[in-house]
């Protein structure tokens, strides 16, 4: 069965080091992420995790930092306890931001691999949109 891949975009009228920093800094991502505490040090080959509570639920998701070009672009595994799979290789994507700007605009691209079908797609699509519309008002205000 083969997986599924998204591609979602999200214009924002600010610098692109205004959005990296809404990508990157654990204190901007709690604000628009539901509350989730991120940690990584952004760096190659580093873990990356998103912590919180969900539903009444704790959770820790992870995953790796695969590339990175800081200010511009991020690729890194993914894998969350919410998708009821085992914490194996084959049950991770991979997602990325890329980031480029023109003028006073930014366009912030992202992608994830490994989606297991269209609801799943339509699902990921959704939350990404409604995640980083908020890092945009945010931004934006």
């Amino acid at each position: 069965m083969s997986k599924l891949t998204l591609t979602t975009r999200v214009i924002f009228k600010a610098s692109s080091a205004e959005v990296w920093k809404g990508l990157t800094d654990p204190e901007v991502v709690k604000q628009y992420f539901f509350g989730t505490i991120l940690k990584s040090d952004w760096k190659e080959g580093s873990p990356i995790t998103f912590s919180g509570e969900w539903d009444g639920k704790s959770y820790e998701d992870k995953g790796f930092i695969k590339e990175i070009v800081p200010g511009k672009y991020v690729r890194y595994s993914y894998w969350s306890i919410m998708a009821g799979t085992e914490d194996k290789p084959e049950n991770y994507a991979d997602v990325s931001y890329e980031l480029n700007e023109n003028g006073d605009i930014t366009v912030l691209t992202i992608i994830q691999d490994n989606i297991k079908d269209e609801a799943s797609k339509e699902h990921s699509e959704n939350n990404w949109q409604m995640m980083f519309n908020g890092l945009k008002k945010l931004i934006e205000r």
